[in-house]
């Protein structure tokens, strides 16, 4: 009976993962082939309670953020909340919500590498964190030690509005210590779809937001810290994906940058099944320090895991 019951949780979920609505005229898809009546009847009971806690998670985040905050990506130009999503003031383009965050920016838009990567995330969502945590537990004695390592570069406080770009399954969330608001925008609903199970199964909150770093949808000089773990190495324009950050922070925060180097890229990822194919290249990874303007103050840059990291952080004056 168990197995039939797990079967029939997955057939009754749509492809993002969420429990289908009944049909207008009340009729309930059958949970599985040779099912009871009473396990369908349990199921109904538990879509209905799945619905109800997805709308209202929705109805709490939007009431949570604030008009000001969130801009149209590229244009800036002013936003207004609505049950459905984000509704562009001027030119009326609705950025819904879905899945437990905002969309920004459609997955069919991406070009050179931002579509690749998201292409190789989307594949690799599923299994990403379980395989992580085996790594760093192999590797640096487990995730707390390889996330402080460059985690402990941030100025945190209570309080503060805190954004994560190319924020993943939101891994880093649990090992910031403080009791903030927390924004993380990713390019990958793969991931994203792992980030909203994670935090619900950590009873954390965060606002979540499919986009591009480069073009982020916030207004400037709204957060206390802002920081980018893995990715900017492979961006299309990494460089305007700095300057983004450093649009959103506000004057005298701290920004933390940190990636893989060489040594990981070419001694792990291109030995990976699964990955190689996607790292397996000539290109060189870019400079990231010699992408912080000149006015930054305080830039430091320096090697962590073992060297298998950089972390570069810096002012914003």
């Amino acid at each position: 009976m168990s197995d039939n019951i797990i079967k029939a949780e997955d057939e009754v979920k749509d492809n993002g993962g969420r429990f289908l609505f009944p049909s207008a005229d009340g009729d309930r898809k059958q949970a599985v082939d040779g099912c009871s009546a009473l396990v369908s009847e349990v199921y109904w009971v538990h879509m209905e309670f799945a619905c109800c806690t997805e709308g209202l998670r929705k109805k709490e985040t939007i009431h949570m953020l604030q008009d000001t905050m969130l801009k149209a990506p590229c244009t800036q130009d002013r936003l207004q909340l609505t049950p459905a999503g984000a509704v562009n003031q001027v030119s009326g383009q609705l950025y819904p919500w879905q899945h437990g965050y905002f969309v920004f920016s459609a997955e069919s838009d991406a070009e050179g590498s931002n579509k690749k990567y998201l292409e190789l995330y989307n594949r690799i969502a599923r299994f990403y964190r379980l395989s992580n945590k085996l790594y760093f537990a192999l590797k640096f004695g487990g995730e707390r030690r390889y996330r402080q390592q460059f985690l402990s570069s941030l100025e945190l406080h209570d309080g503060d509005l805190i954004l994560e770009t190319s924020v993943g399954s939101a891994d880093n969330f649990p090992y910031l210590g403080v009791k903030a608001e927390l924004y993380g925008l990713d390019i990958s609903s793969g991931m994203l779809k792992q980030a909203v199970r994670n935090l619900r199964r950590w009873k954390l909150q965060a606002k979540l937001f499919q986009g591009q770093a480069e073009q982020l949808p916030f207004a400037s000089d709204v957060f206390d810290c802002v920081y980018h773990v893995g990715g900017i190495n492979y961006f299309s324009d990494p460089a305007a994906a700095v300057l983004e950050m450093i649009r959103v922070a506000k004057p005298g925060s701290k920004l933390m940058i940190a990636d893989e180097t060489e040594q990981l890229v070419k001694g792990t990822y291109e030995n990976t099944p699964l990955v190689k194919e996607y790292f397996q290249q000539d290109r060189k990874l870019p400079e990231i320090a010699g992408l912080i303007p000149q006015e930054m103050l305080e830039l430091e840059y320096k090697e962590v895991c073992k060297g298998l990291m950089y972390c570069i952080t810096f002012r914003k004056p």
